[in-house]
């Protein structure tokens, strides 16, 4: 059986447990899958109190770089870009892993747009590193913007092989000059940002609530294509049903069904 939950603050408008109960459902895999709330700087405490009958769980803001520190065990990738939104438990210790790269590179792949050129990544956090780490290699050079340029070292680390730029926001403009642009900020931080007349890259937007975003329909009113968040919570959550279950599936028929999942709710 599979015992899990999504944690973070606030977790209630999280879709994880719908999309995760639907794909164990369709696996026929006994489950229990949760939302809940654990605060900044509470998830040691959380994991501390559970019983050995806990599988894993996703992780969204504010926990990810908590969990890098807190894990028995953080894989490579984990630790290049500080974050982790896995935690699962393996041979009695809990380990950590993201697969937020994955959700944004196959997420990119099922719609076939190619990471090449100059990628533009919007917001410095736990998950704008995922997506530099994904592009990073491919793109010939990267672009951060974001506020402040506080972000820059742990920046630094997740980008190894791409050319890679730092500007905060005063230097948004540099979005007319992008192959891709990834947006991985808050809701509202992108409402007033300049954008091209007229937009040609594919503009892949992380959030999915409220959707579509004031960004991302700008962005294809100037006939730009969209990708919306969605799309990045069942590519990564597919990669963690695997971790959870231990068991191999048709990924793209599972996109199929879990998108369906995730449109209807957010009618």
């Amino acid at each position: 059986m599979i015992k899990a939950a999504v944690l973070g603050s606030p977790i209630a408008h999280s879709l994880s447990p719908l999309l995760h109960r639907a794909a164990y459902e369709e696996l026929g895999i006994e489950h229990n899958y949760q939302a809940i709330e654990v605060s900044s700087a509470g998830l040691s405490d959380f994991i501390s109190n559970l019983d050995a009958s806990w599988t894993g769980f996703s992780l969204t803001m504010p926990l990810k770089e908590e969990a890098v520190v807190l894990a028995d065990e953080v894989d490579e990738l984990a630790q290049r870009i500080y974050s982790a939104n896995t935690l699962y438990r393996s041979g009695g210790k809990w380990k950590a892993t993201s697969t937020d790269m994955v959700g944004f590179s196959n997420a990119l792949a099922m719609h076939s747009i190619e990471i090449s050129g100059h990628v533009v990544i919007l917001g410095a956090g736990a998950t704008a590193r995922a997506a530099a780490a994904s592009c990073d290699g491919l793109a010939s050079h990267i672009t951060v913007v974001n506020r402040s340029t506080k972000r820059i070292e742990a920046m630094s680390a997740a980008i190894q092989h791409s050319q890679f730029s730092f500007v905060d926001w005063s230097g948004s403009s540099i979005i007319e000059d992008a192959d891709l642009v990834i947006s991985t900020t808050p809701v509202g931080a992108t409402d007033g940002i300049e954008l091209p007349l007229k937009t040609v890259a594919p503009f892949f937007e992380a959030l999915y609530k409220p959707w579509p975003t004031v960004a991302s329909s700008e962005w294809a009113k100037r006939g730009g294509f969209v990708i919306d968040g969605l799309d990045l919570l069942i590519h990564q959550g597919i990669a963690q049903m695997e971790i959870f279950s231990g068991v191999s599936f048709d990924k793209s028929d599972m996109y199929t069904l879990l998108r369906n999942v995730g449109i209807n709710a957010l009618k």
